[in-house]
């Protein structure tokens, strides 16, 4: 019973890497057109969390990642709000 209890968290690892490592290229496919702006690295990691907390529902679909932020733009970081910026 411990054995499998171990297992079992030990696996939500693993399950939470492989959502981050998913994220990563939706966010920054969602701000592709500020490239010039902001590296996709940057914009990746400035969205990163506030994807995760104000659009978990949307992932992965990245349209539907962007248009969320977009509409809770006034619930995002100072940093992901600077990449909405950028990109007008």
């Amino acid at each position: 019973m411990l054995h499998q209890r171990a297992y079992s968290r030990s696996g939500a690892v693993p399950i939470c890497r492989m959502t981050a490592c998913l994220l990563l290229p939706v966010v920054a496919a969602a701000y592709m057109n500020s490239a010039h702006a902001a590296t996709e690295e940057e914009q990746a990691k400035a969205c990163r969390g506030d994807a995760m907390k104000l659009c978990s529902d949307e992932i992965p679909n990245k349209e539907k990642i962007a248009a969320c932020l977009q509409k809770k733009r006034n619930q995002l970081t100072p940093a992901c709000r600077a990449m909405f910026k950028k990109s007008k």
